[in-house]
């Protein structure tokens, strides 16, 4: 491209002047290939610089130039869609680092979008990763979904409107602990069909399905290329895990899968997360917790260094005990991974969500991902939410050299090293100084500088001089979550109605053996009943009174509850690691006819390996031991079957269903599978609400017809608790008053425990010491120079309530030495003795406040321990 002529500048200039002028303008043009929009300050500052030698006139007419310039870059960048090269993404022209989180529209009501993808932004974050769900839009064969929380449009348009970008995952296997890998469950009954492998009817669905999302897209013009937010879309799903499993027919399946893909021309990258044999152009991603070092890199030199899932937690099963990852493991982790060539770094998940009614794979919680930066209720979890935020603010302030520079490594110690990024010729440069000694601190040398560096942690120079991040050293506050019984909710009025338990006579036989669980219910319930009767004469029965008759079930999973002549034998289940299980329970038998009937359950489908078609549950084998005649085996007894409860077929848990049952009034502990209901008003405020079962088994739960999915507590932990204990039920689904909530209990307890909470995380902390680094919001950019915003930047205790709430109260503070975590803060041997007044006077009554980090403010009186590191830790309240 090169700036037109003029004959008026022949006129008013020089021949020479005019050539000079033009021949930098063109100059000027090239040159944009190397900024951004936003960058051109940069290119002002060439033309002061020049103005200056060459008069006002040429000024102008430079000036012109750059007016030329933004309005061809405009229109040449606005819709060119998505490339890249070996370093990044290119997005409409322009590289971007790109920080991303995933935010899975069905774990999340549509009234809470807006919220989470708002505090996704204010985090860093420019990008909202998504998988897209098979089975919640095609739940039937031909019928496809895409209202209410499946919305996939809405979702989409709305992230577009906070300026975010998406990575669309496609599938259509996705696994992501959800029901099935996202596959429909009729995929299973179609006639020869073998999952994810060379398989003509499954690629003839899977192309269907995906030509039908992508069509969809493309209408709505969301893919970047057409002006919309959709910067990248992914097929398959981590299909290196099970490729060898297909041999040849694997190898097929996923250069099938990605040449498809490719022939949408959806004018983005399409990427394949751990697909080393990804073809063509289609991006070969990490996923992993340390990417940065366990990468061996993208297949291509072409191809740029993309995290698609950085695991901010694990996702839990049913029997799992807690389990966190750091904020600080975090932070190493995604700045280890830019240092080493990486521009795009997905958190999974930066919101889990709930999964509700029966869409969690297999043994996994109705809670998902609740350790991560946002919570189950959406709420901001401290740390780990500011502390992340502090890094993409850091990394941002090395964008520059980072998507420009020139990288190199330099060793300062057997653990240490300096990593950096300098555009030669010029003052840009950022430096990644990492001590990857897990136990010990150093203290190093670089470039004339000395830098304390925590264990197993990475600072970070923006101009290589300036420390302005630790990932060990969270300046960030911190918070912890609350449950508060509601105050306009008490004594709740329980019914109940018990479920009735067939036997032949009722479900009569209808096969010589029990049958398969999944190919009997076909993901319509977790429920259902096997049902068989023996006859049995005095001649058969023990004698003795210390022998008594035994069943024994053999199962394939997931759980049984058995019933001998209607009444409650017990229950047993297996686990996530061995879904098969043995029930064995004495059982008092009648001489005569015996009726056994036994409600097999399932926790979920499964969502991840090879053949996931060929996955079976339910009874397999029935005995009664301890008889006279020896064991009796059952299993080809002859048995009835029948599908689902009878509560689920007139739908009890709905107002106008629960008409078609009989209730009556709950007292105590109730009968083994039996409903409740009862009817609660809206509790106080507009923030999350929760509901906790202690004395209830296992079981499902309704709120105004609508389920918030499935609970668990009789199933303890190693640490003998539930591996949760409160479920979410969304504002959205509350009215002001008259709420049907319904209970399906199925091991017998008592509803009059139950109870209906607020959740908040009003109680906020900080914890910093006089080593700690200032807050990054201390520092900006100016001319190639990271400098301080304020005259200078020292470390300080930051403290804000949410949603405009203020601090009332500080019921905790000390400088010296103190210790514990927020919720439990305790003096240690040195403090100062008017810490709480000091803080009160910087904090009390105000939504935000800092509080320096200064000996002066705390020790002018006296200072009994000069000679330690002191640290400031505040606990506040705010409503």
């Amino acid at each position: 491209m090169r700036l037109p002529k003029s004959s008026c500048w022949h006129l008013l200039l020089g021949k020479e002047e005019v050539s000079n002028t033009l021949r930098i303008a063109d100059l000027l043009l090239r040159a944009s290939t190397y900024f951004q929009p936003r960058e051109s300050s940069v290119l002002l500052a060439l033309v002061r610089t020049m103005s200056a030698r060459a008069g006002q006139l040429l000024t102008a007419v430079l000036l012109s130039a750059l007016v030329l310039l933004a309005a061809t870059e405009d229109g040449r960048n606005k819709l060119q869609g998505v490339t890249y090269d070996g370093r990044s993404l290119i997005i409409n022209g322009k590289r971007e680092l790109l920080f991303s989180g995933s935010i899975h529209y069905p774990r999340s009501t549509p009234d809470m979008w807006p919220d989470l993808i708002s505090k996704a932004k204010h985090g860093g974050l420019n990008v909202i990763q998504t998988y897209v769900f098979w089975n919640v839009h095609e739940p039937v064969q031909g019928q496809f979904n895409f209202e209410g929380n499946n919305d996939l449009v809405k979702f989409i348009k709305l992230i577009g409107e906070h300026g975010m970008y998406v990575t669309l995952r496609v599938g259509p296997f996705i696994q992501a602990e959800w029901n099935h890998g996202g596959l429909p469950y009729w995929l299973r009954e179609i006639p020869d069909i073998t999952f994810r492998s060379d398989n003509a009817p499954f690629k003839y669905h899977m192309e269907r399905y995906v030509r039908k999302i992508i069509d969809m897209m493309k209408e709505e013009k969301l893919f970047a290329s057409q002006g919309g937010p959709i910067i990248l879309a992914q097929i398959e799903n981590e299909y290196n895990h099970i490729q060898l499993a297909y041999k040849e027919l694997g190898t097929r399946y996923v250069q099938w899968a990605g040449n498809m893909a490719l022939g949408l021309n959806i004018g983005v990258p399409w990427i394949m997360c751990k697909q080393k044999d990804a073809p063509g152009p289609v991006i070969n991603t990490c996923n992993g917790r340390h990417c940065g070092d366990t990468f061996t890199g993208p297949n291509s030199p072409n191809k740029p260094t993309l995290w698609t899932e950085n695991w901010t937690a694990q996702y839990r099963v049913f029997g799992d005990p807690p389990s966190l990852r750091s904020a600080e493991d975090i932070a190493f982790s995604v700045a280890r991974f830019f240092a080493k060539n990486g521009t795009l770094s997905n958190y999974y998940m930066y919101h889990g969500g709930t999964n509700f009614g029966r869409t969690s794979a297999i043994f996994t919680t109705t809670r998902y991902y609740d350790e991560a930066p946002l919570d189950e209720y959406g709420l901001q979890r401290e740390p780990k939410w500011g502390h992340l935020r502090d890094l993409h603010k850091a990394l941002g302030l090395c964008r520059k050299p980072l998507l420009w520079g020139n990288p190199s490594v330099q060793r300062l110690g057997a653990d240490v090293e300096a990593r950096t990024y300098e555009i030669p010729g010029t003052k840009v440069c950022a430096a990644f100084l990492t001590n990857n000694d897990t136990k010990t601190a150093q203290v190093i040398e670089f470039r004339g500088e000395s830098y304390y560096l925590p264990p197993h942690s990475i600072s970070i120079l923006p101009d290589c001089k300036t420390l302005v991040y630790n990932t060990q050293s969270i300046v960030s506050q911190h918070n912890a979550r609350n449950y508060r019984r509601s105050k306009v909710i008490d004594n709740l009025k329980w019914e109940m109605s018990q479920e009735a338990i067939p036997d032949t006579a009722k479900v009569p036989v209808d096969s010589k053996v029990p049958a398969e669980h999944f190919g009997l219910t076909k993901d319509t319930t977790d429920y259902a009943w096997f049902t068989t009767s023996i006859e049995v004469s005095p001649r058969d029965l023990p004698v003795r009174k210390d022998i008594v008759p035994v069943l024994r079930v053999a199962s394939l999973g997931h759980a049984v509850l058995a019933f001998v002549n209607g009444e409650y034998i017990g229950t047993a289940h297996g686990s996530h690691v061995e879904k098969s299980f043995v029930f064995q329970k004495p059982v008092h038998l009648k001489p005569g006819t015996n009726y056994i009937s036994l409600l097999g359950m399932t926790v979920g489908l499964p969502d991840s390996g090879a053949y996931m078609e060929h996955r079976f549950a339910g009874p397999r084998l029935v005995t009664i031991l301890g008889l006279n005649t020896g064991t009796l085996d059952l299993t080809l007894n002859g048995w009835g079957h029948q599908v689902g409860l009878d509560g689920e077929k007139v739908r009890a848990y709905t107002q106008a269903g629960s008409h078609r049952v009989q209730w009556k009034k709950a007292n105590g502990v109730g009968p083994a599978l039996t409903w409740y209901k009862t009817y609660f008003h809206a509790p106080e405020g507009n923030g999350p609400i929760a509901i906790r079962l202690p004395d209830l088994g296992k079981g499902m739960i309704w709120v105004n017809g609508k389920s918030i999915g499935r609970f668990w507590n009789s199933y303890l932990t190693p640490l003998l608790q539930p591996s949760q204990s409160e479920y979410h039920i969304p504002r959205s689904f509350i009215k002001p008053s008259d709420n049907l909530l319904v209970v399906l209990d199925e091991e017998g307890g008592n509803p009059q425990s139950i109870e209906i909470l607020t959740v908040d995380r009003d109680t906020i902390c900080s914890f910093i010491s006089e080593n700690h680094p200032p807050n990054v919001k201390s520092w900006a950019r100016k001319n190639s120079h990271i400098r301080p915003i304020a005259n200078a930047a020292k470390p300080t205790a930051n403290l804000k309530c949410s949603n405009h709430k203020k601090i009332i109260a500080i019921e905790f503070a000390s400088f010296g030495d103190p210790y514990g975590s927020c919720g439990t803060f305790s003096l240690g041997k040195c403090t100062s003795s008017i810490s709480k007044k000091v803080v009160e006077q910087y904090c009390l009554g105000k939504t935000s406040c800092q509080v320096p980090i200064d000996r002066s403010l705390f020790d002018k009186n006296n200072d009994g321990c000069p000679d330690i590191m002191k640290t400031l830790a505040i606990q506040a309240t705010c409503s």
